[in-house]
This record gives C-alpha cells, structure tokens and sequence, in this order.
C-alpha cells in the first residue's frame, strides 16, 4: 500500500517537473511595444516597433495610400485582423510606420513627397534598427508596396520583400474614379483641422467600402473601423506608382533578395485589364517577368476579399502564409 503512495506521488512530481520544465508562449517570449522617432531628410519618420523577447526577424511595414501603421495592426477583431498579433505570435517583430504626412510623422509640403522620398525615409529606419535583429524584411500595402520595392532595389539592406495588394499591371477603369472621388484632406470633415496643404488627399465620406473593400463582405464594425482611421496620401506620392514603366518596374527588377506577392480579388490589380490572379500560379506567371530570378518570387492569393486583405475575415490564411515564408529565408 505504501509502495502504490509512494509511486503516485513520484509519478505525480514527475508531471509536475514536466510541466514546470515547458514555458508557455507569454513566459517564454514577452512581446514590448515602443514608439520610434527616426529622422529623415525631410523630418522625423514614426514607426510602432513591437517585438517578442527573442524575436531574431522584424518586418518594417509601410501602409499604402488613405492608410498608416494602424493598418497593420487593426484594432476590430484583432485576433483576426492585425498583421502585427499574428507575427508576434509567430516570434517575429513588426515595425509598421507612418508615411511622412501621416500619423505621428512630420507633414511636409505635400510636394516634396514621392514615393521615392518615402522609401528613401524607410531606408533610415531600417538603418535604425538594422543591428537589434540579423533579419529585416520590408513589405507594403498598395502605394506602400512599391516604397518597399523601390527601398530594397535602391539600397539592398534587407533579406526579403513582402508585396500584398499591388501587381504591376493596374486597372485604371477601376483606379481612376477611386483616385477622382478623393477631395483636399483640408477639406474632410474628419482630418481638415490637420492643417495640411490642399495636396494632401484623402477618400470621401463613406466610401471606403466600396474604394478598398469590395468583393468583400460589408462588415459595419470593420468598415467604421476602417473609416476612424483613415488617412492621406500625397498626390505626387501615386505620381511614382502610377508611371510603373519609369519607376516601379525598374526597381523591381533590381530586387536581389526572395519577393512574396499576395493579393485578393482585388478589382484594382486583378482582372482582365490587369494581372491574372486566377490561381497563384497564374498569378506568379503573369509577374515573374517584373523581378529578377534572385526575387525566386513566390505568390498567394486571399480569396474573398479586394484591395485592403489585412480586413478580410479570413486574413489569418494569408497571415499563415506569411510566416511560413519567413522561415524558408536564409
């Protein structure tokens, strides 16, 4: 009898010890959030740098155009939503900025802003940080997309490039009225006491929807969400994107590190009069002309949402494949 005690409470220990020995995630790599203030040539760049303890990767996010960091980590639903929370809890860091003239970063004449200039101010955050993590990838949204594209071609200081939501063959059928229907952010209800020049734009009153959202589902919280932050961009700043044959296609061509491109039913870069995003594997045949075979480009396409996927309700998928593809770099 005390013998049967005896091994009870030895297996019982051993559990225990077990247990013990296995930190969970939380114990095992807290995640701290902070604000940088980086200078660039034209001001001060803000980025919200959230890294786990034992993060080795970060990735430096730029957001696209009405958009900043909030993007990437969307406060409605976040579990589902936040680009940010799933690479945290991944283990990998994330540092999502803001374009100069939005958020916290400096607001310059809208005129001196291109893309171009903003990836030349990336590029000085990236510096920054350059030395905390012996991995630094950049990825962008939309106009961000091509900061990040021309940032590495530009300066090659990063080991690989996340492309979501823009292809090099745009829709101007569907683009222009987007771009038409934008008004003088001095002139918006929610952002005229910014104090910014008539060259920054920004969408109109309740059309966020049907501007980034579409084929999606029209999910009120996400969509107030969407509009609560909304921002501005730079007329010059799409000046770089939209002339892709002086600019964008140049720069992606000279990108030497490993390139994934994401996107959804994105009626802006998708379709018939833009890229074939039928499959990922049309997808990467109708893009792969654009990069150089050391991008060894992959691709993904989030089905069931349009041009801002990080809102999608299944954004997790595509989260997933993210994080995936950072573990085959080198």
């Amino acid at each position: 009898m005390l013998r049967q005690v005896f091994r009870r409470l030895c297996a019982a220990l051993l559990l225990t010890a077990a247990a013990l020995s296995v930190p969970t995630p939380a114990q095992a790599d807290t995640v701290t959030c902070q604000d940088l203030y980086v200078p660039v040539p034209l001001g001060t760049m803000h980025g919200r740098l959230c890294a786990p303890s034992q993060a080795k990767t970060v990735v430096v996010l730029i957001p696209g155009g009405t958009y900043n960091a909030s993007y990437w980590d969307i406060g409605y639903t976040p579990e589902l939503r936040s680009f940010r929370l799933a690479m945290n809890q991944a283990g990998v860091a994330a540092l999502a900025v803001d374009r100069l003239g939005t958020g916290s970063s400096s607001k310059p004449l809208s005129a001196l802003l291109s893309a171009t200039a903003q990836a030349n101010a990336v590029h000085q955050v990236i510096q920054s940080i350059r030395a905390r993590f012996p991995k630094v990838i950049i990825g962008g949204h939309s106009i961000g997309s091509a900061m990040a594209m021309i940032e590495a071609a530009k300066f090659h200081d990063v080991d690989g490039v996340l492309v979501t939501d823009m292809t090099h063959r745009m829709n101007y059928i569907t683009v222009i009225p987007v771009l038409a229907n934008m008004i003088p952010a001095p002139l918006d209800p929610q952002l005229g006491s910014r104090g910014l020049d008539a060259g920054y734009l920004t969408t109109s009153p309740g059309t966020r929807y049907t501007a980034f959202h579409t084929p999606g589902p029209n999910d009120p919280g996400a969509i107030a969400y969407d509009e609560s932050t909304k921002d501005v961009f730079a007329a010059t700043e799409a000046v770089d994107t939209i002339a892709m044959t002086t600019v964008v296609i140049p720069a992606s061509q000279q990108i030497t590190v490993p390139v994934f491109l994401v996107v959804g039913n994105d009626p802006h870069f998708c379709g018939p009069l833009a890229s074939d995003c039928s499959s990922p594997e049309a997808l990467r045949a109708s893009e792969a002309p654009f990069f150089a075979p050391a991008a060894r480009l992959q691709t993904y396409i989030l089905n069931g949402y349009g041009h801002a996927i990080n809102y999608a309700p299944n954004a997790g998928t595509y989260f997933a494949q993210v994080t995936n593809w950072l573990k085959t770099l080198s």
